[in-house]
């Protein structure tokens, strides 16, 4: 790449960041049904002509900004589980996660939103969304199926006929290593997880819960348990 190539592709990468840091400014002020290509454009003292070239629609800023999120809460929660000692039980393995899930959310409550919030109106995240949104299932599921293929996981209970074909396929799309009678229970766990991060950042808890952290704490130890897992 020549020298001006090179400053050319630092120019826009510094003005793709500046275009996604306004955009989360009005994220948080105004929220994501509020994004306005032309207002970003406007307080970056762009034409919207210019926008365009970079994010040609609303929706293609909007899936940048969501890829963004979703690594970020990612990265956040892998970082906090590599840190982990190597024989780390697998039940504290799984709240080590819960727990920079719910730390990054509270640092972030607007990207959180963005996520995990109200969909916004005449948007369709694509599948190129896909890989980043599945990163901290993935960390999960990679907990659950290891704690059961090496035998430190609790055996569950059976499950009933009619859900052992629903119980089959899930297991057989989300990850080999995860038993039939776990897979229920960890999508299960996996919507309790966000509904109570939810409540949180969206203020649920208010006035109603003073101990946050440890309440979330517990529950994510029983959520733990609730998937097989063993080892505070």
């Amino acid at each position: 790449m020549s020298s001006t190539q090179g400053a050319r592709a630092r120019a826009r990468t510094e003005v793709t960041a500046a275009i996604k840091d306004e955009a989360r400014r009005q994220l948080a002020a105004e929220g994501a049904a509020k994004l306005s290509l032309r207002a970003v454009a406007r307080e970056l003292g762009m034409v919207s002509s210019a926008l365009y070239r970079y994010f040609p629609s609303r929706d293609d800023l909007l899936t940048a900004l969501i890829i963004d999120a979703y690594d970020s809460l990612g990265e956040a929660a892998e970082t906090a589980h590599a840190a982990l000692p190597d024989d780390t039980a697998p039940l504290r393995r799984w709240t080590t996660v819960c727990e920079a899930v719910r730390a990054w959310a509270l640092g972030h409550p607007h990207e959180y939103a963005l996520i995990y919030g109200s969909p916004v109106p005449g948007y369709a995240a694509p599948p190129t969304t896909v890989p980043a949104a599945s990163r901290v299932g993935l960390l999960l599921v990679g907990i659950v199926g290891e704690a059961h293929r090496d035998g430190t996981g609790t055996p569950l209970p059976p499950l009933p006929a009619e859900l052992r074909p629903e119980a089959e396929r899930l297991s057989a799309d989300i990850s080999p290593a995860l038993p039939p009678e776990a897979a229920p229970a960890l999508v299960a766990a996996w919507s309790q997880l966000f509904g109570l991060v939810g409540f949180e950042v969206f203020g649920q808890f208010n006035r109603m819960v003073t101990d946050r952290a440890e309440l979330f704490r517990y529950a994510a130890g029983r959520l733990g348990e609730g998937v097989g897992l063993t080892g505070a």
